[in-house]
């Protein structure tokens, strides 16, 4: 392998000996300034393995060249040789200070500066070697935390599924209100990693429904005081299913399970939380939610107009709804409409897939 190495100085009779020396290496090219300035652009521009810069220069000194390469981006540690007067020891400690890794005396003798050369290339090689290995381990741990994640992916879809049977109110439901959560996240400014997670945590909302009885859970009509009490259980018994997991979705959908039904103004269950007290990824489910489930035919109601829908979240701002979780929501209503119109079907599995 070619290992490339630039020398600048000022003096062109120093220039064709320092580059007459680092051709016998066999396995160098040597790329030659005697401007300082310009071989400041070129190192800043180009990959080198090593620098060879003298102090003495006009314009641009071996300090400042030093300094200016160190202040760039990815040329933290490409090795530099500085070559200074043999009393200069105090250039010597400003030098180093700056970034110099190590330095020749003038006059330059042939057998040092080969013997420094090599030894600095080989720090070079050493420095280039490690930097591959760190990325191939970097490659290799995102490899690794892909396939966990679409584990916990799995997870979630059979969990997902195991509700699917018993509540009809899953199935494209809860794609949907995930996608409307996205929605809300993305224009609160959650960050990218925190979308995702309530993309993937969300359409656990409901899972406690599995330990609710059927002639509740199914009931056509309106539930009684008693049922309902027995309903709003629910919340609790996803919360205990999913929150020991080590899961970081699983968590975050356990967290989504116990607060989607409590309301900003305290009036919801189970733990009558208020305002920013109900964590933020259940304020925006709360909002998805209900919005899906107010534009969605059910056996004991018809599906309300985008509109009426709308307006509800718009008149329960503040009360049922984080005005902020609402605002942004209703900012973003034409890809809201979208999300409708795309898991439209009920067709689970292919549904299911884009998660």
């Amino acid at each position: 392998m070619t290992q490339h190495v630039l020398i600048v100085d000022d003096t062109q009779i120093n220039l064709v000996l320092f580059e007459a020396l680092v051709k016998r290496l066999g396995t160098c090219q040597a790329h030659t300034f005697l401007s300082s300035t310009e071989g400041l652009v070129w190192a800043q521009t180009q990959d080198s393995d090593l620098v060879i810069v003298d102090y003495m220069m006009p314009d641009l000194d071996g300090i400042a060249f030093i300094e200016q390469l160190r202040a760039t981006p990815g040329r933290e540690s490409v090795p530099v040789l500085m070559i200074t007067a043999n009393d200069q020891k105090d250039v010597r400690y400003r030098a180093l200070n700056a970034g110099a890794t190590d330095f020749l005396a003038k006059p330059v003798d042939r057998v040092e500066f080969l013997a420094r050369v090599t030894n600095l290339l080989a720090l070079s090689d050493a420095r280039r070697k490690l930097s591959d290995r760190a990325a191939w381990l970097t490659e290799e741990v995102r490899k690794a935390t892909h396939e966990i994640v679409q584990r916990e992916r799995e997870t979630v879809i059979r969990l997902s599924k195991a509700a699917e049977y018993r509540d009809p109110e899953t199935g494209a439901h809860i794609l949907r209100m995930a996608h409307y959560a996205k929605l809300i996240a993305r224009e609160l400014g959650l960050s990218e990693a925190e979308q995702e997670l309530l993309l993937n945590a969300a359409p656990l909302h409901d899972i406690g429904k599995v330990g609710i009885a059927d002639h509740i859970l199914l009931k056509p009509g309106r539930l009684t005081v008693d049922e309902f009490e027995i309903m709003k259980l629910h919340a609790s018994y996803g919360y205990e299913i999913l929150r020991d997991s080590a899961s970081e979705i699983l968590q975050a959908g356990a967290s989504i399970a116990l607060g989607h039904h409590e309301k900003f103004d305290g009036s919801g269950y189970p733990n009558g939380l208020r305002g920013e007290a109900i964590p933020i990824f259940s304020r925006i489910v709360a909002v998805a939610d209900v919005f899906d489930a107010l534009t969605s035919a059910r056996p004991y109601k018809p599906a309300w107009t985008v509109e009426a829908a709308l307006l509800h979240l718009r008149t329960q701002s503040g009360t049922h709804f984080d005005p902020r979780c609402v605002a942004a929501f209703l900012a973003l209503t034409e890809e809201a409409l979208e999300i409708r119109e795309r898991f439209a079907d009920d067709d689970w599995p292919s549904l299911l897939a884009p998660l």
